[in-house]
């Protein structure tokens, strides 16, 4: 039997700093769960353009698509402001979505008890959220043609189409409808049937989709209102399933529910494999924090998490998900606290590296 394999690219910025952390995780569960990993690591983003003068390598890329999944730590900074748009750390990321053909963007939005306080909503609101939102990563406004900007009678002009395929619309919801069936069996879709002959389309195929799924509870909501929603009453939702844009503005406002960037994973799913699990992508929400790079200042367990989700939906090992993420909640249960998760005088945070130390000792707890 091979091991499970799997591509690190850590990225820019402080992508290195929770990666490392990661990396105790995988040998831990060598150490003590007798489960070797095949671990490469390659560069990715600004790494990449300053070795390579592109944000992703072509061997990189033909490295991704040989794994079991790839799991990515940040990119971007703001040396990299000035570049050329093709070449900016980001296309590299959007360049590993789109030819691993990952349509299907997992973002868990989980309010941990420990860390219900840090909402910027009132505690009975956020305690015991939990949401996933399923967004569409492939196809949509970002990667509609034509796009670009023109002169036209003596002024500029700024195009982005938005195209979706009856297939591409499917395929998402299928993911969104298998995940609301291991869930609460609640599905919300979310459009702008109202103005948009796309989100008309969306609400169609959504609707036919659930025919197949009759134990899910479906229903529709604008895009719009569905924002509102989510900061007046989130624990109204379980799934919710929409396009690229809108994914990509109400997955950042659930995060902001949860009280930290720094705790949330993500997981980018595709076709299945010839092993039956789907072809992946995981990386934290979190960004590459300029700012605190190199300071040992960075909260790892969103990238942690991120690993985690890899755990259960490609390497097929649930119950090491549940125990890793157990131990997440143990550790912040604690109270220890990397900086971002600080909102009371005289408590020292720890360390990203001391973080990552706090998951392993309650991993050998768990034994």
């Amino acid at each position: 039997m091979t091991n499970p394999s799997l591509l690190i690219l850590p990225g820019d910025g402080i992508g290195q700093e929770v990666m490392a952390e990661v990396r105790k995780v995988i040998d831990w569960i060598g150490a003590k769960r007798g489960v070797t990993f095949d671990v490469s690591e390659d560069l990715v983003g600004g790494a990449a353009y300053d070795k390579h003068g592109v944000p992703l390598a072509d061997e990189t890329m033909a490295k991704a698509q040989e794994v079991d999944a790839v799991l990515l730590g940040a990119v971007g900074g703001p040396q990299y402001d000035d570049l050329d748009f093709s070449v900016k750390p980001e296309r590299g990321l959007l360049r590993l979505r789109k030819e691993m053909d990952l349509f299907a963007n997992l973002r868990p939005a989980q309010c941990f008890d420990a860390l219900a306080d840090f909402s910027s909503l009132k505690k009975n609101i956020v305690s015991g959220l939990d949401i996933m939102i399923v967004r569409e990563l492939t196809s949509g406004v970002y990667f509609g043609e034509p796009r670009g900007i023109s002169e036209v009678d003596g002024q500029r002009v700024g195009v982005n189409t938005q195209r979706y395929t009856e297939e591409e619309i499917e395929r998402g919801a299928r993911a969104a409808f298998e995940l609301a069936m291991k869930r609460d069996k609640r599905l919300c879709s979310m459009e702008k049937a109202n103005v948009m002959e796309s989100g008309i389309l969306w609400r169609d195929v959504v609707t036919e989709v659930s025919k197949d799924y009759p134990e899910v509870e479906l229903s529709h909501m604008y895009a719009d209102n569905g924002a509102m929603q989510l900061v007046r009453a989130p624990k109204q939702f379980d799934v919710i399933y929409t396009d690229n844009l809108f994914g990509d503005i109400l997955s950042d406002c659930a995060a902001m529910l949860t009280g930290s960037l720094g705790m949330l994973p993500s997981a980018s799913l595709g076709a299945p494999m010839e092993n039956g699990l789907p072809k992946a992508m995981y990386e934290p929400v979190h960004g590459s924090a300029p700012d605190i790079a190199g300071e040992g200042k960075a909260n790892p367990c969103a990238c942690i998490l991120s690993f985690a989700m890899a755990l259960r939906y490609s390497f097929d090992m649930g119950e090491e998900a549940d125990r890793l993420e157990a131990a997440v909640e143990k550790v912040l249960a604690d109270g220890v606290r990397t900086g971002d998760l600080l909102n009371e005088e005289g408590v020292k945070p720890v360390s990203t590296s001391e973080m990552g130390d706090a998951v392993i000792a309650a991993l050998d707890a768990s034994l």
